[in-house]
């Protein structure tokens, strides 16, 4: 019998607005110092790398099909501007609001899910609450004593719409309660279906909790995985390191300068070569110090071709 083999990994094609980006910086690795997370502006620094004619055998626009998964991340120079350790943490960006009701549909009252007014959503996140625009976020739960987040506990937005609130009839009672429908038309509130909302079959009375008024959630979009980088901000590199290992070097040996090239032999950097000596004249030191005011008439090819 044959086996098939399934992948159900896919790279993330995100928008910049889709994540949130924070970094910390230390001094050094064996630091004790606290962590203080600063945000940055992904719509500034992350940039999606597109298909092209190399990249797919359709017929692509530039610039208009990400090619999934790989995007620049165009880090700005006064944000990194210290010698030592910068780690940079890419999430999936949240949105934190407040439940308004935990209700029923008035057609189907067997469907429980969550009430959410848009007036108690920021304005820059808005824009995401539209029909069927929150599927496959994941809500988690704030405690409502602490105002910490529950941990290991969340749902899934499985359906969403606009609503409007109406008044039924309890079957039971002359009583009424409100219940909600479904709007064709944009209304300030959105019903939000989630899963697990149903008890199971087999404990018929065990309703799953998905949380209760005023209680807040943080939605979080499932689009992208976190993932941490770590970057060192270092004096030199590996090219200027080899520059001082293999390059060209020179001594003028009268004037005491030492004179180091790049690979296209221009100077990279010149040092001061002296002695210092005690009263009889014992040379107590030898010093190699760096030199401010570079003496450009020591190119390599002028004192190689004499």
């Amino acid at each position: 019998m044959a086996i098939g083999t399934y992948g159900v990994i896919r790279p993330s094609d995100v928008s910049p607005a889709d994540v949130d980006i924070f970094y910390y910086y230390v001094s050094g690795l064996t630091t004790t110092a606290p962590v203080t997370l600063k945000a940055l502006s992904p719509a500034t620094i992350l940039t999606p790398v597109y298909h092209n004619s190399q990249t797919t055998t359709d017929t692509v626009a530039p610039g208009v099909e990400i090619l999934g998964g790989l995007y620049n991340l165009q880090l700005q120079s006064s944000d990194f501007s210290e010698y030592g350790y910068y780690t940079i943490h890419i999430r999936p960006k949240q949105i934190r609001t407040t439940i308004t009701d935990c209700g029923v549909l008035a057609s189907l009252p067997s469907v429980r899910g969550l009430v959410i007014d848009l007036g108690n959503v920021s304005p820059t996140d808005v824009s995401k609450f539209t029909p069927q625009g929150l599927v496959g976020y994941r809500i988690e739960y704030l405690d409502t004593n602490t105002s910490q987040k529950i941990p290991n506990f969340y749902t899934i937005v499985t359906s969403c719409f606009y609503c409007l609130p109406i008044t039924s009839n309890v079957s039971s009672t002359t009583q009424k309660v409100i219940r909600y429908q479904y709007s064709d038309q944009a209304t300030n509130l959105m019903f939000l279906t989630i899963t697990p909302s149903s008890a199971p079959s087999s404990k018929p009375n065990t309703v799953p909790n998905i949380g209760t008024p005023n209680q807040k959630i943080i939605l979080t979009n499932t689009f992208v995985n976190p993932t941490t980088i770590e970057i060192e901000m270092v004096e030199y590199d590996t090219q200027s390191l080899a520059y001082a290992l293999y390059g060209n070097q020179t001594k003028a040996v009268a004037e005491g300068v030492y004179t180091i090239y790049d690979d296209n032999n221009n100077i990279y950097k010149q040092y001061n070569l002296y002695e210092i000596n005690d009263t009889y004249g014992d040379t107590l030191y030898e010093v190699r110090e760096l030199k401010t005011d570079i003496d450009q008439t020591l190119t390599f090819n002028s004192i190689t071709s004499q």
